[in-house]
């Protein structure tokens, strides 16, 4: 009688355990949702990790036609409070990235953008405009210093046109010497890849 109740015991705990382990992946992937919806790093994290799959790897359209001209241009400020405008920039390869601090794609495609902005920041023609969507420049800019980017930081100070900027962060924007719009891209995306860099060269040999 009494191995009769010890193997009846055994056999509920080996079905309670049985039910525990199927209910383990659950309970798994409620602990990761609740990582990534609380913590802005993780989520950061797990952003970058899809980069290196090369799967959002930036890329220039090569239709260079008028049609895609910018035309309605912005003014911006830089953090040492000089004013310009994007028109200004005609003749140069112009990279704009807006972006904020509180933003986990941002956070998590920026160190491929400080590669990139390395490999091109001597180039007179190419001109780097990264436009912080913070309230404050300084939260920007602490951000910057934290990670010890090298980047220029920029702030618009008048509106941005609705055909570069619809107010998804992170958004690229690439233009050509004409100020022609090559590229717009909304969300995260990797700007350290062979092949982009490649396409780069050939718009500033143009």
């Amino acid at each position: 009688m009494i191995e009769k109740n010890t193997n009846e015991k055994q056999a509920i705990e080996l079905s309670t355990w049985d039910k525990v382990k199927k209910k383990i992946p659950t309970i798994l992937m409620v602990f990761i949702f609740g990582i990534l919806l609380f913590s802005p790093d993780a989520k950061s994290f797990l952003i970058k990790q899809l980069l290196f799959t090369g799967i959002f790897n930036a890329e220039v359209s090569s239709v260079n036609s008028t049609d895609n001209e910018l035309k309605n241009h912005f003014d911006f400020e830089d953090y040492e409070g000089n004013i310009k405008s994007t028109a200004d920039l005609k003749g140069k390869v112009v990279f704009i990235n807006f972006w904020a601090s509180w933003c986990p794609p941002c956070i998590a495609e920026f160190p491929s953008i400080e590669k990139f902005h390395s490999k091109f920041k001597n180039n007179d023609k190419m001109v780097f405009l990264m436009i912080n969507m913070d309230d404050d420049i300084k939260t920007g800019q602490q951000f910057y210093d934290k990670k010890n980017y090298s980047l220029p930081i920029a702030q618009a100070t008048s509106a941005v046109p609705k055909e570069i900027y619809s107010g998804s962060l992170p958004t690229s924007v690439i233009l050509d010497k004409n100020g022609i719009v090559r590229m717009r891209h909304t969300g995260f995306a990797n700007y350290d890849a062979k092949n982009f860099h490649l396409q780069i060269e050939k718009m500033l040999a143009e």
